[in-house]
């Protein structure tokens, strides 16, 4: 039959248990074929000082016997929609959208294929990223020859008390306006406004759906939602010695309204789906879709920003860039609410970003939604 709608539906199976240590957290998701295996330029010149910094915490957690490692874990492949069932017939159209509604209530994330990002486009943001990364850790902490601005280049977790604040990562999270224009200038950055434009307009096209979905076709996307106010983030995740005390990034939700996530073929992406963490088994077709914080609140809670998290690996390292779909800081949220009182109270933008911040510096984590929460609820 032509013109069928193409989905997969998730799949969850259970790996086969670890038969050392070694391989606990690692076994299961990776795709078969093409797993980095790490390149370390100059040993370990690259890798930012995790063990000397957290030297104190990683002993007490030797002492106290802590271990994140989980022998049966369960991994699945989260839904798979193919968009280009959106430019066929308006039944395909239709049926298609409501599989994006439905991924994104039950699940809070899902994946992507035929999106309209060219391989050659990911291909070569990757290649970019990884030079990047195997640039001396001297050289990256002091922007030397990048020409981003002081603090984009960001890694483990600032002043932590317990090890369950670190973070085993590395990454560069650069506004777009840093990097708009710059085509011509470095083959990096123009990288990486390729990618940007490129996987803005996926972004675009699914905040609209779903607010369709939901009743509320609206131009907030279209008119706030623009490159100037979104960021990137290349992540890197280096071997980690101490992996089975240790998360490559710890849990949490993501503030935008979307991100559109591209990763490599090394598994360790996590979510928590009916109280159970879920490893994403890495697809390399596809781009991985998430709801954020902001569409919760907007959504009154139709679509869900799910807790995720990066486990650390022994002995590969994983790459993955990040497109945090956002609005500017003074852009009011307020729940959507048409026949059901709304879930939370309105904010701006700013205002949650400065609430975050003022809690994971007295906390050491993200509260985030709950502090919005309007009195009934």
């Amino acid at each position: 039959m032509q013109n069928q709608i193409s989905v997969q539906e998730p799949r969850t199976k259970y790996p086969e248990a670890a038969t050392s240590p070694t391989t606990t957290l690692v076994s299961g998701c990776n795709s078969e074929g093409g797993a980095n295996q790490g390149v370390r330029m100059g040993g370990s010149s690259a890798d930012p000082p995790f063990e000397t910094t957290y030297k104190n915490l990683l002993d007490k957690s030797v002492q106290q016997k802590m271990n994140l490692s989980v022998v049966d874990q369960e991994c699945c492949e989260l839904p798979l929609i193919d968009l280009k069932q959106l430019g066929l017939g308006e039944v395909e159209r239709q049926a298609c959208k409501k599989l994006i509604a439905q991924a994104s209530r039950e699940w809070g994330f899902f994946q992507v294929i035929n999106h309209g990002v060219s391989p050659d486009v990911m291909e070569t943001m990757r290649a970019e990223q990884m030079k990047l990364f195997q640039k001396p850790f001297e050289e990256k902490k002091a922007y030397k020859d990048l020409n981003f601005p002081a603090g984009s280049y960001r890694w483990g977790t600032p002043s932590p008390t317990s090890l369950n604040q670190l973070s085993w990562s590395e990454a560069f999270h650069v506004h777009l306006t840093d990097i708009l224009g710059s085509a011509g200038l470095t083959t990096l950055r123009s990288s990486m406004e390729q990618f940007a434009f490129t996987v803005s307009e996926v972004a675009q096209e699914l905040a609209n759906i779903l607010a369709e979905e939901m009743g509320r076709e609206t131009d907030l996307f279209k008119e706030t939602c623009l490159p100037s106010s979104c960021y990137l983030r290349l992540n890197r995740y280096p071997p980690c010695p101490t992996y089975s005390h240790m998360m490559g990034l710890m849990p949490h939700t993501d503030t935008s309204f979307l991100t559109v996530l591209h990763q490599d073929n090394v598994g360790g992406l996590q979510l928590l789906k009916d109280g159970k963490w879920i490893a994403v088994k890495p697809n390399p077709r596809a781009l991985i879709i998430n709801i954020g914080d902001l569409f919760q609140a907007w959504s009154n809670n139709l679509y869900k920003s799910v807790e995720h998290r990066v486990l650390a690996n022994p002995v590969k390292e994983r790459f993955s860039t990040a497109y945090f779909f956002c609005p500017p800081h003074d852009t009011v949220i307020q729940s959507a609410a048409v026949e059901e009182p709304g879930v939370y109270r309105s904010f701006s933008f700013g205002e949650y970003k400065k609430q975050i911040e003022l809690d994971v510096r007295s906390t050491g984590q993200k509260v985030g939604l709950q502090r919005f929460l309007l009195p009934a609820h």
